[in-house]
Parts: structure tokens; C-alpha cells; sequence
């Protein structure tokens, strides 16, 4: 039992320590692109970090199997390096031992990742979608920044404000500058720029919103061309598009788990057999990292981490392609993924009875030689 606790420890630090790092990289990596989203103007800079904390689940389902992975190589591996591995083989821990002993915390693994995968991921990704599509519903003084050049519509029309008011209700200093495009939106026919002293937003009784300008120019031309024409006005109105809101969400990943089970979807039946197979993916990585762990102490304890990152990047880059094949029909539904945890499996036992087999022949290779000497 204490051994049993010292070798839990050592996986189980391991895999917090490594989990948050890789969670920081991934993370980071995505908050820079809502970010990004945020400063054109496309999300609201306070829902950032609830999209986030939405994603998260989604994040560690994936990141756990690989942190717990990696914690057994760099546990393990040092523990062979400091000789502690072979005082522990001296008294009797064999590696079959020593790997019912890695699937016990492997097996909370694999619990906290279902829960993730077959629950809360979904849950999130239906709370990012809705969040997204109330994104969507924002007009552009909802998302207006003053002094910023916001750009909307895919780059077609650019708006500034020098001013905002509290309520979001009143402009000063607005700059806007639009392309025009022929009736069938293939062709640019220009571009036209408004500015004024100031602006409103004026909504109608049918909810249709206008911006109203009020001291300025509107300008018309094509640039390169001495074409200009130039309008003062006094109050000039533009429509502003009516955001269209969808409540619709059509991503499969956000589809409850009770509505995958029994579906004749072949969609929904290739991503229940995804969920399934991240918690499965726990206990096959686990088979094959306890025998990848085991170094010669001469050797260092990295010499077979690359080779074992590959052969899990190849586990799961088999394990998507499978599922973008079974998604098209081309794998039977009763194949599904399972053949390629069925593959990696028998690759993780060859790994663990390999070594100790060798062992044994090798030994009855000298006693052979010693009887004949």
C-alpha cells in the first residue's frame, strides 16, 4: 500500500503539473483569437473570459489523457533513473504489478474524462454557441469602441467615433467609410465616406434601427479617379442592418449524449463512439507508457520520450482520421473506432511482454553457453 500511494503521488503530480502547462499553451492560443475577434469589433471584450471558462471542458478532455501520458514517462522514468525502480523490481514488482497498480489513478482518469467528454464539453460548447449567437445579435453600438477604426461586414465598412456616450445612444466625430458594390455583390463600384459632427441611434416602431448624422459630408468617388462628389448635409440617415439571431445551434458536439444514444444519424452515431473512445483513450495510453518508461539509467530518462510522443500522436491522428471516415460511411458502424484502440492495445501489451521476454531468452541463451563451456 505504500508503495502503491508513492507511485500514485509521483503520476499524479506529474500529470497536474504537466496538464496546466499544456492547458496555459492551448488556452492562450485560443484567447488570442477571440481576442482578436474582440478588438474588430465582432465580440464584446466582457464575454471573453466566459467563453473561456465554457471551453474549458472541452480543452481538458483532451488534455488529460496526453498530461497523464507524459506524467507516467517523466515519473516513471525518473524513478529508474534514480535506481529506484530497480529496488523496487528486487523485491518483487514486476511490471504487470506495476501496471495494475498506474490503472488505478488512471482509471480517475479516465472517470473525471467521461464526465467531461459524455457531459460537461457538450454543455459548454451549447453555452459558447448561444453566447456567439447573442454576439451576432449586437448592432454596431453595441460593439462600438471610441477611438477605434472598428471594421465590419468583412472589411467593407469601416467606422470611427471620437466620442460615445454612456448609453451607447449618442456619436461624436463619426468617420464611416463603405464600399459599394453592384446589385449582385461581385463588383466594387466605389466607396463612400460619411462624416459628421455627430450621430444618434433612432429606433423605429417596426424595430428597424437608424443612424441618424447630423453637420457633416458624404463623399462618393473611386479611388484613383478624379471623380469625387462631395454632398454637405444637414441630417442625413442610414439604415442599419437588423442583426439576425439564431437560435439553432447545428454543431454536433454541443447534442446531449442522450440524444446520440440510439440515433440512426450516422453524424451523431461517429460522435458517440468519440466520447466513448476519449475515456478509453486513458487506459491504452496507460498500457502503453508504463513499459515506454522503463530506461536504463546510462541512457537518460528522455531517450524514449520522442519516440513515445510520436506513437501517441499517431494514436490519436488515427483515431481522427477513423472518425472522419466512419462520418463519410466508409467504416461499418460496427468496425467504428474501436479497431484502432484494438490496434494500439495489442501495441501496448507487445511493449510490456517484449522486454521480459527478451530477458528470458537471452538468459537461457548464457546458461546454454555456460553448459556447453
Amino acid at each position: 500500500m505504500i508503495v502503491f500511494r508513492y507511485l500514485s503521488r509521483e503520476v499524479l503530480t506529474t500529470l497536474t503539473a504537466v496538464s496546466a502547462v499544456l492547458l496555459v499553451i492551448i488556452m492562450s492560443g485560443r484567447f488570442i483569437k477571440y481576442l482578436a475577434q474582440a478588438a474588430s469589433g465582432a465580440l464584446d471584450p466582457g464575454v471573453l473570459f466566459l467563453i473561456m471558462g465554457f471551453r474549458l471542458p472541452g480543452f481538458l478532455q483532451l488534455i488529460l489523457p496526453l498530461g497523464l501520458f507524459l506524467g507516467i514517462l517523466l515519473a516513471y522514468g525518473r524513478l529508474y533513473l534514480e535506481s529506484e525502480m530497480t529496488v523496487l523490481s528486487a523485491t518483487g514488482m514486476s511490471q504487470q504489478r506495476l501496471l495494475g497498480y498506474t490503472m488505478i489513478p488512471a482509471a480517475l482518469v479516465a472517470l473525471l474524462v467521461g464526465w467531461l467528454s459524455l457531459g460537461l464539453a457538450p454543455q459548454g460548447v451549447t453555452r459558447v454557441a448561444q453566447i456567439l449567437n447573442e454576439q451576432d445579435a449586437l448592432t454596431e453600438f453595441d460593439t462600438l469602441v471610441p477611438g477605434r477604426f472598428q471594421a465590419l461586414r468583412e472589411g467593407s465598412r469601416v467606422t470611427y467615433t471620437q466620442e460615445l456616450s454612456n448609453d451607447r445612444s449618442e456619436l461624436g466625430g463619426v468617420f464611416i467609410s463603405e464600399k459599394r458594390l453592384s446589385n449582385d455583390g461581385a463588383k466594387e463600384r466605389g466607396i463612400t465616406v460619411l462624416v459628421a459632427e455627430s450621430g444618434r441611434q433612432e429606433v423605429q416602431a417596426d424595430g428597424s434601427r437608424y443612424l441618424v448624422l447630423e453637420n457633416g459630408y458624404r463623399y462618393d468617388g473611386n479611388p484613383g479617379k478624379a471623380d469625387y462628389r462631395a454632398i454637405k448635409y444637414d441630417t442625413y440617415g442610414v439604415l442599419l442592418p437588423k442583426p439576425e439571431v439564431s437560435s439553432e445551434i447545428s454543431d454536433r458536439e454541443a447534442v446531449p449524449t442522450r440524444d446520440l444514444i440510439g440515433s440512426d444519424n450516422i453524424r451523431y452515431q461517429s460522435e458517440l463512439q468519440w466520447r466513448l473512445s476519449i475515456p478509453l483513450l486513458v487506459f491504452i495510453v496507460t498500457l502503453m507508457a508504463v513499459p515506454l518508461s522503463r530506461v536504463n539509467p546510462r541512457q537518460g530518462r528522455f531517450l524514449k520520450l520522442l519516440p513515445a510522443i510520436l506513437l501517441y500522436m499517431a494514436y490519436l491522428s488515427i483515431l481522427i482520421a477513423a472518425r472522419g471516415a466512419l462520418d463519410k460511411g466508409k467504416i461499418p458502424h460496427a468496425l467504428g473506432l474501436w479497431w484502432v484502440h484494438g490496434v494500439f492495445a495489442l501495441i501496448g501489451l507487445s511493449l510490456l511482454y517484449w522486454e521480459p521476454l527478451r530477458l528470458k531468452m537471452l538468459s537461457r541463451k548464457q546458461r546454454a553457453e555456460v553448459a556447453r563451456g
